[in-house]
């Protein structure tokens, strides 16, 4: 068995597992064993419950790292998440018992990246390409945004309504990455996020998908977190 920590990374709304290549290169590069799945995002009870399934295949320690919505579904856990021994909180959200992402979006004016979203017939939502290229993916290589729109996952409307329990983070130490020029989450959100966790943070100049634009500081956090457990 590796004495270096497993990492499980998980992948936000309007993205996939794919989204973290950049980070699983240089990660695997390090001998660490990295799992990066796919999520339903049909709720978050589906998530937590896709989440789990992955952490029973871990064998030894395991540090979790989320993206965006991603950081929902690790808080999520709870105080039960065996094998998990870090949270690592990339541009995501790290809410608390009692809240949810539809009311701490309604609380300010809805960010540019999801002024547009489109919901179909089944209740997903979606990005459309310009909003997603130009805000979601700001700071990104254009051509690499829109294969990055194409290959996007729609999330449930609903998801934005389920209400957390007690966070993940209030039993397990935890890192965030503040991405300063987020048009998703708001810069100043992610450091309270960050500042009531307690979390260890640092801030990148990035947009919101700073696993893609800045991988090697993501790296670095994660590997951080996993050398600090």
């Amino acid at each position: 068995m590796s004495a270096l920590a497993n990492i499980v990374l998980v992948h936000g709304a309007w993205a996939d597992g794919s989204s973290w290549s950049g980070v699983i290169e240089r990660l695997q590069a390090d001998g660490y064993r990295v799992t990066a799945p796919q999520f339903p995002l049909t709720s978050l009870a589906d998530d937590v419950t896709r989440l789990r399934h992955v952490l029973e295949q871990q064998d030894g320690p395991t540090i979790v790292a989320g993206h965006s919505y991603g950081g929902q579904i690790l808080t999520a856990l709870g105080a039960d998440a065996p094998n998990v021994t870090g949270l690592v909180y990339i541009a995501a959200f790290g809410i608390d018992e009692g809240e949810s992402l539809g009311a701490l979006l309604s609380q300010g004016p809805t960010p540019p990246a999801l002024a547009n979203q489109v919901t179909d017939k089944q209740g997903f939502v979606w990005l459309p390409e310009d909003g997603f290229v130009t805000h979601f993916a700001s700071g990104v290589d254009p051509a690499k945004a829109r294969v990055l729109h194409a290959v996007q996952q729609p999330i449930a409307g609903s998801a934005f309504g389920d209400v957390m329990g007690v966070p993940a983070w209030k039993s397990l130490p935890s890192w965030f990455l503040v991405a300063q020029s987020d048009q998703a989450i708001p810069a100043d959100a992610e450091r309270l996020f960050a500042s009531r966790m307690g979390a260890t943070t640092v801030e990148v100049p990035a947009g919101h998908l700073a696993m893609v634009s800045h991988p090697a500081e993501v790296a670095d956090l994660i590997r951080t977190a996993a050398g600090a457990v």
